[in-house]
């Protein structure tokens, strides 16, 4: 059993963690020791994150003020590079820990999809994860420090042998940007292992959250038939924090 301040010596930063998935992972982060850097499009809902994150009057958990919000949009890059740079100014350091949650839909059949709604889907999910992967890593090259970063990609992405479970109908966009995740990351992992940067990327299925909030009906009984539910954002925890701790 892995202890649980096993991310003690840790400081995470996560985008996307002003709700879903980000959210979850920020709290399992924070309650196994390490300090948070919570980051949203929305200043206020990583406002809101913070304010559940462990420490604070408790026994376990990152010492008390030893998490921070940040607001900045992931497909700028400009945004990007001064997020770094005020993780790294706010803390002393840079993040030894990153985690990409950022991600938007903009679900419509190909032969009605706008190109506005593809370059939305790909400027965030896979162009912010680009940007940010980028800038953390310069910044621990720079600093001489070993780190992980992961990548929330998403089964969506993932190429798969049985012709029905390829791809998902409504979401060329949101597929594109998720395999195009995947393959970001298994380069960057090549790339950065001689730093001591270790990249992963973790695949969830239909997680509820918001954003699954707006998937068609139909959509989710096919694709939750299997277990008549959508999953816990939580589920996604464990093994992010595993990757982070390894």
């Amino acid at each position: 059993m892995a202890s649980p301040l096993r991310l003690r010596s840790a400081l995470a930063l996560v985008t996307g963690a002003g709700g879903g998935i980000g959210r979850a992972i920020s709290v399992r982060l924070a309650a196994e020791g390490a300090a948070g850097a919570a980051c949203d499009l929305d200043g206020a809902a990583a406002r809101e994150t913070v304010q559940l994150l462990g420490g604070p009057g408790t026994e376990e958990g990152a010492p008390r003020g030893a998490h921070a919000a940040f607001q900045a949009d992931v497909s700028e890059a400009g945004a990007a590079r001064r997020l770094l740079e005020q993780v790294q100014a706010c803390f002393s350091r840079p993040p030894s820990v990153v985690v990409s949650c950022a991600g938007i839909t903009r679900d419509e059949f190909l032969l009605h999809m706008s190109e506005d709604n593809w370059d939305k889907v790909i400027a965030v999910n896979l162009k912010g994860i680009f940007l940010v992967t980028q800038a953390a890593a310069q910044a621990l090259v720079s600093s001489g420090c070993p780190g992980s970063i992961i990548n929330i990609s998403s089964i969506i992405g993932k190429v798969r042998l049985s012709w029905e479970e390829v791809g998902n109908m409504g979401q060329t966009n949101y597929a594109a940007s998720k395999a195009g995740v995947i393959g970001l990351t298994q380069s960057a992992a090549r790339e950065l292992g001689r730093h001591g940067i270790r990249c992963n990327s973790v695949l969830p299925g239909f997680i509820r959250t918001p954003m699954t909030q707006k998937v068609p009906q139909k959509v989710l009984d096919k694709e939750v038939f299997s277990c008549n539910c959508l999953k816990d954002p939580g589920l996604c925890s464990p093994p992010t924090a595993l990757l982070a701790s390894c």
